[in-house]
């Protein structure tokens, strides 16, 4: 059965932040996500996950100076320090909301990187997530890696899902899982079924969108019920993140979710 979870940094931004939650779980989202909880106490967090009634299943990194442009930290060299402490302090709120995966932001490469370059982004990347996964294993939580692609996020390191298999093998750590963001996929290489299908022993999280524009599932060029249909035949288990920007109010544009659950 597809289980959705409502992404709080997109979907119901018409209320303030704490009260997306409740908001969520009154369209019949079971479970939420979203980009940071560092601005907010992890137990005034929890608290309203309690109330609502709904699970915490996934968020991020910090990712540096997000405001300055910066997307992550994993791959960047000279930045291990700061990375370690992300580790630390996201595995503090994972525990705190009891939530099962946070996902590690690669981070953008140099305009002018050349091989060597991207050589270095590498190496560090592969240490890190090396550390991030075994300080993630101590508490019982997965650290996922998330190609995205360079249309919306220029220079982002991780930008293929060849190359995150790669890393999820060089790492070698089995908490270590990929975020499969079928929006992503789909803008950067297509064939989605089939990357499903591939890669499906590593997927702990899908997220979706309409693609182009990234709004409600049911617009644009990916017809998402056959997706949900291969998800369900494959005997996934995890979250469907909705990770989408609403044409208009969050709830009107639920429609589409009838069938899983949602009430708009």
């Amino acid at each position: 059965m597809i289980r959705l979870a409502a992404n709080l940094s997109m979907l119901f931004t018409e209320h303030a932040f704490l009260d997306r939650i409740k908001a969520a779980a009154e369209a019949g989202f079971r479970g939420v996500e979203y980009l940071f909880p560092y601005a907010h106490d992890p137990q005034v967090l929890a608290a309203a996950l309690r109330a609502a009634g709904v699970e915490q299943v996934l968020f991020n990194l910090p990712p540096g100076d997000w405001d300055a442009g910066e997307r992550g930290l994993a791959s960047l060299p000279g930045r291990e320090a700061e990375f370690r402490d992300s580790v630390i302090e996201a595995l503090r709120y994972a525990e705190a909301l009891g939530c099962p995966r946070v996902h590690a932001m690669a981070g953008r490469l140099p305009v002018d990187a050349d091989a060597k370059t991207r050589a270095a982004h590498h190496a560090t990347y592969v240490a890190n997530l090396r550390f991030a996964a075994a300080e993630a294993a101590k508490v019982g939580r997965q650290v996922l890696i998330e190609p995205i692609n360079t249309r919306d996020m220029p220079g982002y390191f991780l930008a293929r899902q060849v190359q995150a298999m790669a890393v999820l093998e060089e790492v070698g750590a089995s908490n270590l899982r990929l975020q499969l963001d079928l929006y992503h996929c789909q803008v950067t290489e297509g064939d989605l079924i089939r990357h499903l299908e591939r890669q499906f022993a590593a997927v702990a999280h899908v997220q979706v969108a309409g693609v182009p524009e990234r709004c409600e599932p049911d617009v644009g060029e990916v017809h998402y019920p056959a997706l949900f249909e291969r998800l369900e035949r494959l005997g996934y288990e995890g979250w469907v993140g909705c990770e989408y920007r609403p044409a208009g109010s969050t709830r009107v544009g639920l429609g589409w979710g009838r069938r899983y659950g949602l009430r708009p």
